[in-house]
């Protein structure tokens, strides 16, 4: 391994958590974000969000930049199973039931 190849993560891993599909979701449509905003939009403290973070990263389906203190989080759009969670994403989202009554 080169040491820039992700860690192998189940699809278990990654969907087990509503926090880090919350995050997934987000940076999918946002692009990137800082892990302030991030927290702010998933609805959780910064430490769970942190924790998610670390994991989408070694799973490689999220990258981060560093700018001083700043950290910033983009959806890795290059990664072949992160193209598959946003295709995933776009299916679901725009292919809502219809209630019928």
């Amino acid at each position: 391994m080169s040491g820039n190849e992700p860690l192998l993560a189940t699809i278990e891993d990654i969907f087990s958590s509503k926090g880090r599909v919350r995050i997934l979701k987000i940076l999918s449509e946002a692009g990137e974000l800082n892990i302030s905003e991030i927290a702010r939009r998933v609805e959780l403290n910064y430490t769970t969000t942190n924790q998610h973070l670390n994991v989408l990263k070694g799973a490689g389906l999220i990258q981060e930049k560093r700018f001083g203190r700043i950290r910033i989080f983009r959806f890795n759009y290059e990664y072949p199973r992160a193209q598959a969670i946003k295709n995933l994403i776009d299916f679901w989202e725009t292919n809502k039931p219809v209630n019928k009554v």
